[in-house]
């Protein structure tokens, strides 16, 4: 299975360099990696301070990491941070981030590349964020006595690990010196297939949205003059073209509500969609001013980085794509105490499951279905009102993993 594992990550590192020249994610993802192991000693040659290691995958993991990045900064002064990103998504976006040291992309998971990464980083404590549990890195952390983690980690019984074929996998976590859990179903099927070294922590994304909540004070002019009259808003995440034939509809006939768009990707394309499924009443936030602002009915931003200050303005909010691979980020509303609105593929994701099993978020198959969930709750603001505080009573009583996964490094942190 070792040998499939080499000859599948090498095939998917030729694969990212044959797509280079036409797609710009596989080209920032090799660009990111040439001569990276020579920049990272370069880089660390002269700093002698201990160091942790953090992974993240790419941005969803690092929000849901940076709880964590945050408490070990504050307790540890003394000790660098190196944070490192699998996607051009995360690194791109956060590169820059003051909240660690040094920030890198990982190199690809080879024996070759393990060494000469841990050679140079030599870190006290690696922490990985959610998944991608890479064979090499883990391998060469343990042969070195370095404890490794992994946080807010969530486990199903259809994954490869609990396959009959699924040995050479499960030896990947057995190389964990702990690993932290979600909810007490993935401990105990992790503990079913003899790996004991689980806990349940919780999920650091709780920890995130309410810091972020009661944070949201970014000013906004442009929005402030959209919401100014009073009408009810409508918050639209992350969308895909997927979600449209099931939101038009509905935005067509509530003339009364106010709408914040925010695409999960900016492409001309897509905004163009947007803005020709409400022809007249789309203005993009790159050409808004407080005073056109204030006359327009949907607000569509062509920029990254708002959607999580754009929840405060909100009754509602429809979260995307969930009519297609999955659902986006739902706890940054849900931390706003904003009923939720979502296509039908979601299972996947533990808060949503929860939130719809509290009746505070309505999943939906079309556009009928929205009309019939939300129509409701428009009309009847004591019932939004109680909802609210379910979602508010949920995710603050969910908060908290950051404080229980610091509670526990210090015993797994090795001897400097």
């Amino acid at each position: 299975m070792l040998f499939l594992y080499n000859i599948g990550l090498g095939l998917y590192g030729l694969l990212l360099r044959l797509l280079a020249p036409f797609v710009p994610k596989a080209a920032a993802w090799v660009a990111g990696r040439r001569g990276l192991l020579a920049y990272i000693r370069q880089t660390l040659s002269n700093d002698t301070a201990p160091r942790v290691w953090f992974h993240c995958a790419s941005l969803g993991e690092f929000e849901q990491g940076r709880p964590l990045l945050e408490a070990h900064r504050k307790a540890y002064p003394g000790t660098k941070l190196v944070l490192t990103f699998f996607s051009p998504s995360g690194y791109e976006i956060r590169k820059n981030w003051p909240g660690a040291d040094y920030i890198f992309y990982l190199p690809l998971d080879t024996r070759g590349n393990a060494r000469a990464f841990l050679d140079a980083v030599q870190p006290r404590l690696v922490v990985f964020v959610k998944y991608e549990f890479w064979y090499h890195f883990l391998t060469e952390t343990h042969r070195r006595g370095i404890p490794a983690v992994v946080v807010s980690a969530i486990f199903r019984p259809d994954q490869m690990f609990f396959k009959p074929w699924g040995g050479f996998f499960r030896r990947i976590l057995s190389r964990f010196a702990h690993i932290f859990t979600q909810n007490e179903s993935s401990a105990a099927l992790l503990r079913q297939h003899g790996i004991q070294q689980v806990s349940v922590a919780g999920d650091t994304r709780f920890d995130t949205v309410v810091a972020t909540a009661a944070s949201a004070h970014r000013p906004l002019p442009v929005v402030d003059a959209f919401v100014a009259d009073g009408a009810p808003v409508l918050v639209v995440g992350s969308s895909w073209p997927e979600d449209l034939p099931a939101l038009t509809p509905l935005l067509q006939k509530h003339q009364q509500l106010r709408v914040l768009v925010a695409p999960h990707e900016i492409t001309e394309t897509n905004l163009r969609l947007v803005e020709a499924a409400l022809p007249g009443q789309v203005l993009r936030y790159s050409q808004a001013t407080t005073a056109n602002a204030a006359q327009a009915r949907v607000l569509l931003f062509d920029n990254v980085g708002l959607l999580s200050q754009l929840y405060r303005f909100g009754k509602f909010a429809y979260i995307g794509g969930a009519f297609g691979k999955g659902l986006h980020n739902t706890l940054e509303a849900a931390a706003f105490g904003l009923p939720l609105f979502f296509g039908p593929t979601y299972g996947k994701f533990q808060e949503a499951v929860e939130l719809v099993a509290l009746k505070c978020a309505f999943p939906i198959h079309d556009a009928t279905e929205l009309e019939a969930a939300f129509a409701p709750l428009l009309r009847n603001e004591e019932l939004r009102l109680r909802l609210q505080d379910v979602l508010l009573d949920y995710v603050h009583g969910q908060a908290g993993a950051t404080r229980t996964i610091m509670a526990a490094l210090p015993g797994l942190t090795a001897a400097p």
